[in-house]
């Protein structure tokens, strides 16, 4: 444990620090987030915050001399990649094509490097796999990027628990990557809690996706059955999960493009539905998080028929609350204006 604390701390002071300084970059460039209909903030953000997130996240995990090299060179490539392909799209636009096939690129460096999915006895099979799981987790933290310190906070939970998970089986690289990355988004999340000052972009959020799937793949363990311990990460990353279902569901029920953006997501629709603040909006899905992360921690133990329960039980709430969301919403007249 004692080993990772400089991880942490080397990771939370650079982003901490870089982040109010890429910020008065971004004001000096004009590389602003402007309000819109389909937005929640009233006045231009500076954005870049997702390269203080790298800066600590990559610093942090060179130092910490993780192995084996050729993983480790695998992981920054694909995630420098994804900082890049993000950066491009926040100041010039993309379309989501290209953008997938950065994600793509990232995820055959991975695999390149030794790093991937092994639930079937066919490697075809498990590369799909791999690469679905990169793109789709990376999708899923860029969608939920939609409230002041809503990505930001829901990494740093799900990284908190793959931090222990990795901690008790004796995973290095996945320890110390846990580690940087739950540095890294505490350092910026000071900046960028309701109300931001700061926003991570796609940079940030495609990167934190990339991290988070890498963190699902790299976890295993040792003492438990597959057939139990292949459902920890998703669980642990429900939440992003969850929501991207619902939206493109809610969105393709609409007949809306799914990559258009709105205010349909599971954060707002707390908002239009309970009545919450923006603020008590995030933090009610920061403690949906750490009870699904705290579910995860007990699959570790868990035999396959609880865990078949569990997954049962999951399923369910899970299927029941993306309905109930969908018969509940009622889309904001602004987000129909945006078209």
């Amino acid at each position: 444990m004692s080993k990772f604390i400089p991880i942490i701390l080397a990771s939370g002071l650079i982003s901490f620090v870089a982040t109010p300084l890429v910020g008065k970059l971004a004001k000096a460039i004009n590389f602003v987030d402007k309000p819109e209909a389909r937005k929640v903030h009233v006045t231009p953000v500076p954005m870049l915050g997702g390269v203080a997130i790298y800066a600590g996240l990559i610093a942090a995990v060179t130092i910490s001399n993780a192995a084996p090299l050729r993983e480790l060179v695998g992981v920054l490539s694909g995630a420098t990649i994804m900082t890049l392909f993000g950066l491009f799209d926040d100041r010039y636009g993309m379309r989501p094509i290209v953008k997938m096939l950065g994600q793509l690129l990232a995820g055959v460096i991975l695999i390149w490097s030794g790093i991937q999915v092994s639930l079937f006895p066919w490697q075809a099979l498990n590369i799909a796999l791999t690469l679905c799981w990169i793109i789709g987790i990376c999708n899923a933290i860029n969608f939920l990027d939609n409230m002041d310190g809503l990505a930001a906070g829901i990494t740093t939970v799900a990284s908190a628990f793959f931090f222990i998970l990795a901690l008790v089986e004796g995973l290095g690289l996945v320890a110390s990557l846990a580690a940087a990355t739950l540095g890294a988004c505490i350092g910026f999340l000071y900046y960028n809690f309701n109300p931001a000052s700061l926003f991570m972009g796609d940079a940030g959020s495609m990167l934190l996706g990339f991290v988070l799937a890498v963190l699902g793949i790299k976890l295993q363990f040792a003492d438990a059955p597959l057939n139990v311990t292949w459902m920890i990460p998703v669980i642990i990353l429900g939440l992003p999960i969850f929501d991207t279902t619902l939206v493109v569901f809610s969105r393709l029920r609409r007949s809306k493009p799914i990559y258009q953006g709105g205010k349909d997501h599971t954060s707002h629709r707390f908002v239009t539905v309970f009545g919450m603040t923006q603020a008590r909006s995030v933090i009610t899905l920061y403690l949906i998080a750490t009870v699904l992360g705290l579910i995860g921690l007990m699959l570790r133990d868990a035999t396959p028929l609880q865990a078949r329960l569990i997954l049962a039980v999951l399923s369910a709430i899970f299927g029941g609350a993306l309905v109930w969301l969908e018969w509940r919403f009622q889309e904001p007249a602004s987000s129909k204006v945006d078209g």
